[in-house]
């Protein structure tokens, strides 16, 4: 991070925005920034790049102008931009909120970029690493015929939370098989890179006044129906949420979709003894009785 990033990160009264701050580190926005045109100008590969924040996906998509996807996007907004970035020669990159995680089928994206997520979530980092996963073979700048040609990124901001975070996706990785490279030097390898945002002061600390003047709401993730309760908890610095309610041990049986009724049959056919009739004092009524009794597994009394 830029030291006036860190120095607002490391303010006690700045803990509810510590999120949006590693996010908008102007190191990340330029690392991010480099990446998206290697592989668009030089390779001509199709990426998503996520983000849970949402004030930060709005921020990267609109001063990069490419289009994004969040939660509040219609359904015609979001066939449209999807359309475009499978068809159009000219749409190589979309932002994606967390709603890319499971609503959005898009097989043709073969680089992924994360600049924010979710705490420490293994789901999480499974569904987005399937995204790329697929056999691509043939694709634009692949080195040889028949070469498979994925690439995931996770872009971190040294000596914060996010360390931590990153740590515990990095362990999800190596139990299922996989390897990964840490690259520090990622903005020596862009150099003068002609263009990079954020790159000199006073644009650092526009974004910064920015950053901190952000509400509340926007500081934070996305929230979704589906949310892990824990892993929130956890990224917002306090302990998950409990919750208590009365439970009832038949439910556990399977059993309680069924009651055990008693009516007459009419007119006291086939009533059962004791009763007169099928209509006496304490009598059980007849056959249907009798079968209701056999679908609870008991047997009817006389």
């Amino acid at each position: 991070m830029t030291a006036e990033f860190y120095r607002e990160y490391l303010k006690k009264e700045n803990a509810p925005r510590r999120q949006l701050l590693y996010v908008m580190n102007p190191n990340k926005f330029m690392a991010c920034q480099f990446l998206i045109d290697f592989h668009e100008r030089v390779r001509g590969d199709k990426i998503i790049v996520f983000s849970d924040n949402i004030w930060a996906l709005r921020e990267y998509a609109t001063r990069l102008r490419k289009p994004f996807i969040y939660g509040p996007t219609s359904h015609a907004e979001r066939t449209r931009v999807l359309h475009a970035f499978k068809h159009h020669p000219d749409i190589n990159t979309v932002f994606l909120s967390k709603v890319g995680d499971n609503s959005l089928d898009i097989p043709e994206a073969n680089v992924l970029i994360q600049i924010s997520s979710h705490a420490g979530s293994r789901r999480q980092e499974a569904q987005r690493l399937g995204r790329i996963l697929r056999a691509k073979r043939g694709k634009a700048g692949s080195g040889h015929e028949g070469e498979f040609n994925a690439f995931f990124y996770t872009l971190v901001s040294n000596d914060t939370q996010e360390m931590y975070y990153s740590t515990k996706r990095q362990q999800f990785l190596i139990d299922q098989g996989y390897s990964f490279k840490v690259v520090t030097n990622l903005l020596e390898a862009a150099g003068d890179t002609p263009g990079l945002l954020y790159s000199d002061r006073p644009s650092q600390l526009d974004l910064l006044s920015r950053v901190l003047s952000a509400g509340m709401e926007e500081a934070g993730v996305e929230t979704l129906r589906d949310e892990d309760a824990e892993g929130l908890a956890a990224a917002a610095g306090g302990r998950p949420a409990a919750r208590r309610r009365v439970g009832d041990m038949a439910a556990l049986t399977g059993a309680t979709g069924y009651r055990y009724m008693e009516f007459a049959s009419g007119g006291g056919r086939g009533g059962g003894g004791g009763g007169g009739g099928g209509r006496g004092k304490g009598g059980y009524q007849g056959t249907k009785a009798q079968s209701w009794a056999r679908k609870l597994g008991v047997a009817a009394k006389r």
